[in-house]
């Protein structure tokens, strides 16, 4: 244990209209002798009161994280949804609040006391928000403490690398899970590998009432394309190439493969040429439309699309720096790696509301693949540069109701 043994986070966020200017608060104190450890504030731009509200709490956990691990922990919240639902008694609907429920879920230790509280008994936290919310309504930045650059989905601090993965070390058929409460020992079959690659064990045996609702998504890879050959940035706005006889060979396998092997609900697909034309060949296997989702697109690259990474440095030396050293910085013309983990994360949280309990394929790209990954397993952002992922391969999360997540199998040819 350390310098505390019980702590208490009151947290509190909203707008100015929801949605309009908004921000939060969040603030740590002792349990035991009353006294404030560390608070946190910041405005948030134009967001919903459910959304500040979300944003205080994981400010809060992290204040936690940093100044009181393993200390008995009471949060303290007038937000009944987001305390009624993170005691898991309320569902998470909305799709716009499960990326935040997920972070906050991880965030917080196995055992939390959640304590829903009239306004009046949650002052310091409310104070600081509204401080928040009165400078985002002047269009300025109020910021207090250290809080996250993007709490809603997880701390980041690299940069990625174009549509074929760069240099990374190859990561194996893995499994890994965000336990939510203590449950029971029992014994729950894991479910099938894809492609006649063995699945992972079960990292979660007997726990499927506790968690609630399982959905998995089987994200697929496209087929081979010229420019996936020469490596070369390749996003939206593009030459927008289709597969090439390789690819269509590989999109084929991967189609029989899900054929054979399991039964799907639902096939999305991003609205490129190359994961289209991969998509119609297993919605012709498996006898399904294809539904367009943008958000599983590919990150859009700008002005650097057709180059090599070795191109863009001697092109746009100063700019490739940047963008190689800050989740932020955008290829001119193109999205930073903040954006795409955005969009991604929204358009995963619409799948799990609008197809709970189904099976879902997803036939994206490299970049959004790697960003639903290292959200199953709350893993920093720099964790996507270890990933690599190989055409028409297999990638399958099982997301749950309670807000876990189970990495089962991962860049898995047939």
């Amino acid at each position: 244990m350390g310098e505390y043994s019980r702590v208490v986070i009151e947290a509190d966020g909203g707008s100015r209209g929801n949605p309009g200017p908004a921000g939060y608060g969040a603030v740590l104190k002792d349990a035991v002798t009353g006294a404030l450890i560390a608070e946190a504030a910041e405005s948030i731009g134009r967001a919903t009161n459910n959304v500040a509200e979300y944003r205080g709490l994981i400010a809060g956990l992290q204040l936690y994280a940093e100044h009181a691990p393993g200390a008995a922990l009471e949060v303290r919240m007038d937000s009944k949804l987001v305390v009624e639902q993170m005691a898991g008694r309320w569902k998470v609907k909305h799709p716009d609040m499960r990326p935040l429920a997920l972070t906050a879920r991880r965030l917080a230790p196995a055992e939390v006391t959640w304590i829903w509280v009239p306004r009046l008994q949650n002052t310091h936290a409310d104070r600081l928000a509204n401080l928040a919310m009165d400078a985002a309504a002047r269009g300025e930045v109020y910021v207090v403490g250290d809080p996250p650059e993007s709490p809603a989905i997880g701390l980041a601090d690299a940069a990625d690398s174009a549509d074929p993965a760069g240099p990374a070390e190859l990561v194996g058929t893995a499994a890994a899970a965000v336990p939510v409460d203590p449950v029971p020992d029992a014994a729950e079959p894991p479910p099938p590998g894809v492609g006649g690659q063995p699945a992972a064990q079960n990292p979660m045996p007997g726990w499927s009432e506790t968690l609630g609702t399982e959905t998995t998504v089987i994200l697929l890879r496209h087929g081979e394309t010229d420019r996936t050959v020469a490596r070369l940035f390749c996003g939206p706005g593009g030459a927008d190439p289709g597969l090439n006889d390789l690819g269509r060979e590989q999109a084929l396998r991967a189609a029989e493969a899900l054929a054979a092997e399991v039964d799907v609900d639902v096939l999305l697909s991003s609205p490129m040429r190359r994961t289209r034309e991969t998509a119609d060949v297993v919605g012709a296997a498996l006898g399904l439309s294809v539904e367009v989702v943008d958000g599983f697109r590919e990150c859009s690259f700008g002005d650097w699309d057709g180059y090599s990474l070795q191109d863009v440095q001697e092109r746009w030396p100063a700019e490739a720096e940047a963008w190689l050293t800050s989740h932020e910085a955008c290829p001119p013309g193109g999205e930073s790696l903040v954006e795409v983990q955005r969009r991604v994360e929204e358009a995963l949280g619409r799948v799990l509301t609008t197809y709970a309990g189904q099976t879902v394929v997803v036939v994206s790209h490299v970049n959004p693949i790697k960003l639903v990954v290292r959200l199953s397993l709350d893993a920093p952002l720099h964790s996507t540069h270890r990933m690599l992922v190989a055409p028409a391969s297999f990638t399958t999360v099982s997301f749950y109701e309670s807000g876990a997540a189970a990495l089962h199998q991962f860049s898995a040819t047939p």
